[in-house]
Order: C-alpha cells, then sequence, then structure tokens
C-alpha cells in the first residue's frame, strides 16, 4: 500500500512540474527554440504548412513562420480540429523539443488555434546550392525546392534490377497499399535519398503519381519540406520536370 500510494505522489508530482514548466515557458522565436535543450518544454506560434493522414487522435505537422520552421510529430488532435488545420493557419503548439536520428521536431505536443490571425504560406527556398554543405541543416523543416536533379538507380536486396523508386525503403511494399515512395537523385555528383509520406501525399496526389512515372536519367525539379534521417531525407510534395534553362 505504502509503495503504492509512493509511486501516485510521485506521479502527481510530475504532471505538477511539467505544468509548472509549461507555465514558466514564454512563446519562443525560432532562434529560441533552436537555441532550447533537447528535452525540455518550448512554446512557438507558427503556421501550418501541410499535414499527414490524422489517426488515434494525433496528428504530425509542417509548420513554418517567417524565422524559421517546426515539425511536430504526432501532436493531441481531435477529428474534427485535424480539419481546422489548413494551410496558413496560426497555431500556438506547446511540448518538447526532441529529436531522433538527427531530426530535430516538436513532440508529445498540443496546440490551439490562435483566431483572427492573417494566414502565412511560405513560398519555397531554393536549397540546391547548399546540398552537401553545413549550411543545409539551417533550414531544416523548412519548405524548400531542389533543382535540376537526375534520377538516380535504386535497388531491392537479393532482387535483380535497378528501379527509378521503391516502394518502402526496402522495396517490400506495393502498388495499391500504404506504401511509401524512395528514389535517388543527385546533382553535382553527389546522390541523395528522398521520399513521397504516403499519409502526406497519398496514391492521388500528383507528387505520388510523378514518381510513380520517373525513369532513370529523368532531370526534375522538387519540392518538399527539408526533413533529416541520418542526413537530409527531404519529404517531397512536387516533381515536375525541370524547368528549361
Amino acid at each position: 500500500m505504502k509503495k503504492t500510494f509512493a509511486a501516485f505522489l510521485a506521479m502527481v508530482m510530475l504532471l505538477v512540474c511539467g505544468m509548472a514548466a509549461f507555465a514558466e515557458t514564454a512563446v519562443m522565436t525560432h532562434e529560441e527554440y533552436v537555441a532550447a535543450e533537447l528535452d525540455t518544454p518550448v512554446v512557438v506560434e507558427t503556421y501550418v504548412q501541410a499535414k499527414q493522414g490524422w489517426w488515434n487522435d494525433q496528428i504530425t505537422v509542417y509548420c513554418q513562420s517567417e524565422d524559421g520552421a517546426y515539425f511536430v510529430y504526432n501532436m493531441a488532435c481531435t477529428q474534427e480540429d485535424a480539419e481546422k488545420l489548413v494551410p496558413g493557419t496560426k497555431i500556438r503548439v506547446t511540448g518538447f523539443k526532441g529529436e531522433w536520428s538527427g531530426e530535430v521536431e516538436i513532440m508529445d505536443g498540443t496546440f490551439e488555434i490562435i483566431e483572427g490571425a492573417e494566414p502565412f504560406i511560405a513560398e519555397a527556398f531554393d536549397v540546391t546550392a547548399l546540398l552537401g554543405t553545413e549550411e543545409l541543416i539551417a533550414h531544416q523543416n523548412e519548405f524548400v525546392s531542389f533543382k535540376g536533379m537526375t534520377v538516380e538507380p535504386s535497388t531491392i536486396k537479393d532482387v535483380e534490377g535497378e528501379f527509378a523508386f521503391l516502394y518502402n525503403w526496402d522495396g517490400s511494399g506495393a502498388e495499391g497499399t500504404d506504401s511509401d515512395l524512395y528514389f535517388n537523385v543527385s546533382v553535382n555528383g553527389q546522390t541523395y535519398n528522398f521520399v513521397i509520406e504516403y499519409y502526406l501525399c497519398g496514391a492521388d496526389s500528383d507528387a505520388y503519381k510523378a514518381v510513380q512515372n520517373l525513369k532513370i536519367g529523368d532531370v526534375v525539379d522538387l519540392e518538399g519540406f527539408l526533413y533529416w534521417y541520418n542526413g537530409v531525407q527531404a519529404h517531397i510534395t512536387s516533381v515536375v520536370p525541370a524547368a528549361a534553362e
């Protein structure tokens, strides 16, 4: 009985301390957010740019303000509220700053919509020249573009042949399933692995269909969010033939 009460008291104290930490956390600028330690409370005001599919009272949202971008992973959200998170909507997000394989994100988040705010939609920032440089990570999670990228072969372990894309990272998926699409593109002699997230751009989206129609050697212009997974692995939202010079 004493152990049970002690455990209950410890949980209450953790909850109280967590609430107190958030109460003391003012709304941060993006610079303050970047400077914050991992696993500490953060509060930001930002604008929805895109969202993944809602499930299990959670939603993952790509957000950006004039001063920087945020990836908000599995934020608490009802299905009704998910429908309100249209691009341009201003929200205040409260959560913890986390990191997973190089991707810095807001975890265990909650949000409130800031009514009456003017919408903000970010324009894609061209980071092609920053690929392979230390400066690229400063734009993590921003809406960006890549110009003149050449489609390179992908392979599947123990399967002969080269492919312009794979269903899932290892080729384990298939057409007609909820599979992400992974594909390799190169510029200036360096190759990068990008992805179409199914729950961001589903099988009916132009981006998904465009990747399904890629051929090795195609030259394309891309747009998407600068996600990080042990290095840059952008979540692509647009794939079109490269613009003529």
